[in-house]
Order: structure tokens, then C-alpha cells, then sequence
């Protein structure tokens, strides 16, 4: 195991799970209407696009940890806190996804960008804040009042 290139191991991933999603994942449970007549515009276009791009970051890693001089060291130095912080944002997905119904989703995302910038102690938290409301917000507004799409709104606060 210690022969093997880091960047190998997860761009080997990274190329199982690429070809996972377009010959399993894809075909299998996402739903495309025959009538669509924009290729963009089909919801099969965005996930064969991501499958594509993840195949190739994972070619690009497994050549990058073929090159590479570096090896994996037997006992990786930890960080201290490490599962703690992944326990915790494993709760912020959760009171995400609970509370998407309630507040809606840009509020939602205010605050769930806000709490993932002080979980990973941001060197910056006032951009951090400016941009936890800055930016759900701005793309509130381009997609519900440029592009016409619904945005989720929330059972006690809804957005104009």
C-alpha cells in the first residue's frame, strides 16, 4: 500500500463512480421526457456532463499519481478535530435539509453557508457573512425574476 500514489487511489474513484453514474446511476433513475427539445435543457444533460468531467479528473489523477515521485506515508499525520468537524457538518446537512420546507432554501442557505464558513474557521468571516447573504440572495434573484424558475420559498418567510 505504500507503493501507491495518493492521487491514483482517488482518481481510481474517481473513475469507478464516473462510470457508476453512466451506465448504472444515470440510465436507471433519472428521467428525461422524449420531448425536450434543447439538449441543454434535458435532465439527462447536466448528469452526463458531471459523469464526463468527473472521468476526467479521475484520468487526470490517476496520470498525475503514475508521475509522481511522492509516496503515501504508512501513518498520515491526523488532524486534530477531524471527525469532529465531519460529524458536525454532517448535522448541518441534516438541519438543511429539515429546514428547506420551513425557511426555504435561500435562507436556509444563508445559514448553512454561514455555519460551514465558521466550521472550517475562515480566515475571513465577515466575507464569509457578506457572502453567506450576498450570494443566495443574488441568485435568488436571477433565477426567479431573469430565468422565471421556481425557487423553493418557506412556509414562514417568503421572498418577493
Amino acid at each position: 500500500m505504500q507503493n501507491i500514489h495518493r492521487q491514483t487511489i482517488i482518481g481510481g474513484v474517481a473513475i469507478l463512480l464516473a462510470l457508476f453514474l453512466v451506465f448504472v446511476a444515470i440510465p436507471n433513475w433519472v428521467y428525461a421526457p422524449s420531448n425536450v427539445r434543447k439538449l441543454v435543457l434535458s435532465p439527462l444533460f447536466w448528469p452526463y456532463a458531471l459523469a464526463l468531467l468527473t472521468l476526467l479528473v479521475g484520468l487526470g489523477l490517476v496520470f498525475t499519481g503514475m508521475r509522481s515521485d511522492e509516496r503515501l506515508e504508512p501513518d498520515p499525520a491526523e488532524m486534530p478535530g477531524g471527525f469532529f468537524r465531519l460529524a458536525i457538518m454532517a448535522v448541518i446537512m441534516v438541519i438543511y435539509m429539515a429546514g428547506l420546507p420551513r425557511l426555504g432554501m435561500v435562507w436556509t442557505s444563508m445559514l448553512a453557508f454561514a455555519a460551514t464558513a465558521f466550521l472550517v474557521r475562515t480566515r475571513h468571516p465577515k466575507t464569509a457573512l457578506i457572502c453567506a447573504i450576498v450570494i443566495p440572495l443574488l441568485l435568488y434573484a436571477f433565477f426567479a425574476h431573469v430565468a422565471g424558475v421556481a425557487i423553493p420559498q418557506g412556509l414562514l418567510v417568503r421572498l418577493p
